[in-house]
């Protein structure tokens, strides 16, 4: 039998306003932007250089210790831009991205508007993650809720799906809750609660597991993100037998895992702008621009400066970087707070993002403060960064947030380790380094899943020896 939590998320992921059927457009013959880097010489010309970006509005896809990469949706364009930089801030290499997007069928959203729908898509291979053809590509939203849907099935004693809320556009956003089964009838949402309580409610003699949180990709654009922590989800269910099982993280944690945090950019991605970075929240009727970064909008040290990248950034709610005109203004960071706020005996959590690979620790709104943890973290993700350099050879920086990328007030990492007060919360921007950014092909999302896997395991067993004995 279900649990009533499934039967309560059955309904929503199959009333979810959202794509049933999605094909890939045929890409242009001249449907490809350019990808430049820049590598400024004195952190002078790099704010120079982020001052132009934000004067002209360019696309800013990472800001790294030694360059900075913008990119341009069409070479022409490109050229009449950067024909206004001074000589001195020339771009140092650069190379064609393609922005094709999906084309989704939208008739069957229509079609069953106002009648059930029964599972009647694919039914995906969830026995072994090393098979499964769903980690060969990326999926659009429906896709995404129907393996959610198919791994509640395959092990309905261990997979628990969570209604969190609506989005701005009013879809439901949900969470994997992942048990090793003799404990999943009995999650406690109560961040107090020191006992654990049986099937029919009266306390166990077993001592609580610890809980490990994981997100996807908070900006829409971030597919390999949320691919990974799908993947993740479904190493947890794998037997141990195989290669990059994490079943037997599940003799201690509970693992609460939202694949997709901002389910409308996400959608918006595959049918209208691939590069789309923030959610679709409407800011007002005569507002000229949607959405808000969801990663700066979180409650520690929350600012309304929109760009914090360039000193003098004015607050601009067409920025990619606007943060909101308060906290937990978007309704996925608040229904996301108030889930994260019950969960018991959080001990790791881990932001899944790209790109980059950087491995990073709090804080990322300041670049002169250290979290009094900082030993223990940065100890924690070397580690980590080892176990994914022996998975495939990539090789993950570490370091703060706010060094490896850019100060930020308002992320989700700094909100988790200040007040959940989980010591080992962490960022990992997966692959790559900027050969494809945002667009990463298809065939790399099972390494990636892998390595991530293999990141997850070390951090669970690092925590596990300190926190969860």
């Amino acid at each position: 039998m279900l649990l009533p939590s499934l039967l309560l998320a059955y309904a929503f992921l199959l009333y979810s306003p959202t794509v049933l059927s999605c094909q890939w457009a045929i890409p242009l013959e001249n449907d490809a932007g350019i990808l430049y880097r820049f590598t400024p010489a004195s952190s002078d010309e790099t704010e120079e250089l982020l001052a132009w970006a934000e004067l002209r509005e360019w696309d800013l896809w990472q800001i790294g210790h030694s360059h900075v990469d913008i990119y341009f949706p069409r070479p022409a364009v490109a050229e009449v831009e950067l024909g206004l930089l001074p000589s001195h801030l020339p771009p140092t290499a650069s190379h064609h991205i393609n922005r094709s997007t999906p084309s989704c069928m939208l008739a069957d959203r229509v079609k069953h508007a106002s009648s059930p729908i029964v599972n009647e898509g694919r039914r995906w291979d969830v026995v072994s993650p090393s098979n499964a053809t769903f980690h060969s590509q990326y999926h659009p939203l429906d896709e995404i809720n129907s393996f959610a849907r198919d791994l509640a099935d395959a092990y309905p004693h261990q997979v628990s799906i969570i209604p969190l809320g609506h989005s701005s556009e009013g879809r439901e956003m949900f969470a994997l809750e992942i048990t090793s089964g003799a404990s999943a009838a009995h999650v406690s949402h109560d961040q107090n609660s020191q006992v654990v309580l049986n099937k029919k409610g009266k306390q166990s003699g077993a001592k609580p597991h610890c809980g490990f949180l994981i997100t996807g990709a908070q900006h829409a654009r971030e597919w390999v993100a949320s691919a990974s922590a799908l993947y993740i989800a479904h190493a947890l269910l794998a037997d141990s037998s195989e290669e990059f099982s994490l079943s037997r993280l599940l003799g201690q944690y509970n693992f609460y895992i939202v694949p997709v945090p901002n389910p409308d950019g996400y959608l918006y991605t595959w049918t209208q702008d691939r590069f789309w970075y923030k959610n679709r929240l409407q800011l007002g009727p005569e507002a000229r621009c949607v959405g808000i970064d969801m990663n700066r909008n979180w409650g520690y040290k929350w600012k309304t400066k929109s760009n914090s990248l360039h000193k003098s950034g004015p607050e601009d709610p067409c920025s990619h970087w606007y943060p909101g005109n308060r906290p937990f203004q978007a309704p996925e960071v608040n229904n996301m707070e108030n889930y994260f706020s019950r969960l018991p005996h959080l001990k790791g959590f881990l932001d899944l993002r790209s790109y980059g690979q950087m491995l990073s620790t709090p804080f990322s709104y300041s670049c002169k403060k250290d979290p009094k943890d900082a030993e223990d973290q940065l100890e924690a993700i070397s580690g980590a960064a080892h176990a994914v350099k022996k998975t495939h050879g990539t090789i993950f920086s570490t370091g703060a947030l706010c060094s490896t990328l850019y100060r930020a007030p308002g992320n989700i990492v700094d909100w988790v380790y200040k007040k959940m007060r989980v010591k080992y919360s962490f960022a990992a921007h997966l692959r790559d380094t900027g050969t494809y950014g945002f667009a990463l092909p298809e065939q790399w999302i099972r390494p990636v899943g892998e390595e991530s896997a293999r990141m997850v395991e070390y951090l669970a067993d690092f925590i596990g020896e300190k926190e969860c004995r």
